[in-house]
């Protein structure tokens, strides 16, 4: 283990992301925008920590005698811009503010606060409307949340068919975050949302709640931990996993480890579907994933150094190399199958292999190589499965070697 990992954990991230594209001959930047504009997508997602700019935008319009939205109920006014994301979101009448609802019909005289894309506000509103300073109006009382997607009638729907939902008005989706690994999910039309996903909404607090209530589940931040529960699932994977069974005369078990391991499994999966226990603080998650392993590898570091002396000196470069050739050999054949026999998009089949892996460095770098976090997408199901089968088979080799 100490004089192969070395190899087994950078060496993957090389394989894959800089001779990966090369073997399957693919540009992996240009085969993401392909993919981005194949599903809905095609526009550089800015905005962010670090930036002034803002995709979504809020400002106060007039309307005119005369004018399109004149006698138009709110929804219909909404409608008017096809292909955009409008929401009326208040209206200041004869001196007096109103939220807007989707069947109030539009005077003369209005001045109604518009949320949407800010390229929309600006390049077709902003030419054809009077645009008016109305800091009461623009006031608007909004809030970001977290809501875990539980309900089964929107896993498996796209974001284009969810926001034509009476319950998506007024509210902007600003993030995806997908697996035990948070890997953010390319915000695109053709997106699909699954059951377990966790969604950034922004928007009024009514239209967050509506849209909540549609989704799942609020995961509003918290400093407890459920401990019964986490403690519980430790218990009971591993007495499961002390039990042993005899198959043809050979002892069979899973260990306590994957007893433990299964457990988590069984707890995450319950977990997506009732939120309602076993929470844990997204700082104790960092801790857990990030220290705990750190301090994991460095104990393996610190126990394995004298073996990885002693092992070059014994078994010399060549147990290196079998090592280099036990990692490389799978992840070739695994591209190859991705893209040939599976015949995955080519900006997913990197994102694939780096899961099947189960390394998250290799799909840091396959990201920066593509310029894009459409690769992504293909990693959080290989991860899962990967990760699995990857302890079980370990278990199971290890009985059959005995």
């Amino acid at each position: 283990y100490a004089v192969t990992y070395m190899f087994g954990t950078m060496g993957s991230a090389i394989v894959i992301a800089v001779i990966g594209p090369k073997l399957l001959g693919i540009n992996l930047v240009a085969a993401c925008k392909d993919y981005e504009e194949k599903h809905g997508g095609g526009k550089k997602q800015l905005g962010g920590p670090g930036t002034a700019w803002t995709r979504w935008a809020l400002r106060a319009y007039k309307v005119q005698p005369g004018g399109k939205a004149v006698g138009l109920r709110v929804a219909e006014a909404e409608s008017l811009v096809p292909d955009a994301r409008l929401f009326i979101l208040r209206i200041r009448r004869g001196g007096e503010i109103m939220d807007a609802t989707a069947d109030i019909v539009l005077k003369e005289g209005d001045v109604v606060a518009v949320a949407g894309e800010r390229e929309v506000l600006v390049n077709i509103l902003g030419a054809a409307a009077v645009e008016v300073e109305d800091r009461e109006l623009l006031a608007v009382p909004v809030e970001g949340v977290d809501v875990l997607v539980t309900n089964k009638e929107v896993d498996g729907k796209t974001l284009e068919e969810l926001a034509t939902r009476p319950a998506a008005r007024g509210v902007f989706l600003r993030k995806i975050t997908r697996g035990a690994t948070a890997t953010d999910i390319p915000i695109l039309p053709g997106t699909e949302v699954n059951r377990g996903d966790l969604l950034t909404l922004v928007g009024r607090t009514e239209d967050i709640a509506a849209a909540t209530k549609m989704l799942g589940v609020a995961d509003r931040p918290t400093d407890v931990t459920d401990m019964a529960f986490v403690g519980a699932a430790i218990v009971v994977g591993a007495l499961i996993g002390a039990l042993v069974f005899k198959v043809a005369g050979a002892p069979l078990t899973l260990s306590t480890a994957g007893g433990a391991l299964i457990a988590g499994i069984i707890g995450g999966w319950l977990r997506s579907v009732r939120p309602s226990f076993g929470r844990i603080p997204t700082p104790t998650v960092w801790f857990m994933n990030s220290v705990g392993l750190n301090i994991f590898i460095a104990i393996v570091g610190i126990s394995a150094g004298p073996g990885f002396v002693n092992g070059l000196k014994t078994q010399g470069i060549g147990l290196f190399l079998w090592g280099a050739l036990a990692t490389t050999v799978p992840l070739v054949l695994g591209m190859f199958v991705a893209k040939y026999v599976f015949r995955f998009h080519d900006a997913l089949t990197l994102g694939i292999v780096s899961g099947s892996r189960t390394t998250t460095a290799s799909l840091g770098l396959v990201c920066d190589q593509a310029k894009s976090q459409i690769p992504a997408l293909g990693y959080t199901v290989t991860y899962a499965v990967g990760n699995t089968l990857l302890t079980i088979w370990g278990m199971i080799i290890i009985m059959l070697l005995s």
